[in-house]
C-alpha cells in the first residue's frame, strides 16, 4: 500500500542544513529497497511529502520515525495517509 506523509519541519534553518546529507542518505536506502516512491521539501523549506510503500501504517509510521530528519528534530510534526493513486503520469513524475 502507498502511504504519503506531510511533514512539518522546524523553522532551525541551520538544524535542517546540518541535517539533510544523513537525511537523503536514509531516503537513498529507502529507495533502494523500494520503500521510497517520492519524496521531496516543500518550496520555503517549511516541510516535505514523503510518499512510501509500505505493509502497513505501522511500517509507515516507523520509516518517518526513523529518518534522521525525524531523530534530529527537523520533523516536529507529520501525518500520515493511506493513499490511493488512480492516475499518476510516469513521463512527468521525476522531471
Amino acid at each position: 500500500m502507498i502511504y504519503a506523509a506531510i511533514c512539518k519541519y522546524t523553522t532551525d534553518t541551520d538544524t535542517i542544513a546540518r541535517t539533510r546529507p544523513s537525511h537523503r542518505e536514509y531516503l537513498t536506502g529507502l529507495q533502494a529497497e523500494n520503500k521510497l516512491v517520492i519524496s521531496g521539501p516543500f518550496v520555503g523549506d517549511e516541510g516535505g511529502l514523503l510518499v512510501y510503500e509500505a505493509e502497513s501504517p505501522e511500517e509507515a509510521e516507523k520509516l518517518v520515525s526513523e529518518d534522521p530528519f525525524a531523530v534530529e528534530g527537523v520533523f516536529v510534526s507529520w501525518e500520515i495517509r493511506p493513499w490511493n493513486v488512480v492516475f499518476r503520469n510516469k513521463d512527468l513524475l521525476c522531471k
